[in-house]
């Protein structure tokens, strides 16, 4: 059996398999950027707790973090605030 772009995508006309596969391949190429970011913020937070726990400060700092999660909620409603809050598990580091 043969798999038609239309089937992978779930559209019922091709025109619409050759939109939802384009703009896939858009969303495929921000999902790369977003991680991309991610790993990028990780890096410069570790510097950055690098530098407080060497000048005898904690590895994190809540009221900092509250400033990004009311960032994000702002930003993106309360769905935001979940997403901060995994990005900013990501950044904490490894414990």
């Amino acid at each position: 059996m043969t798999v038609t772009a239309a089937d992978k995508t779930g559209a019922r006309t091709s025109e619409a398999a050759e939109v939802i596969t384009g703009a896939r391949e858009r969303i495929d190429a921000l999902d790369d950027r977003i991680i991309g970011l991610i790993q990028e913020r990780m890096a410069v937070s570790a510097v950055i707790q690098e530098a407080r726990i060497t000048s005898g400060g904690r590895r994190v700092n809540l009221s900092r973090e509250m400033e990004v999660l009311d960032h994000y909620r702002s930003a993106l409603g309360k769905p935001g605030t979940p997403l901060a809050m995994t990005v900013l598990e990501l950044c904490r580091g490894r414990v």
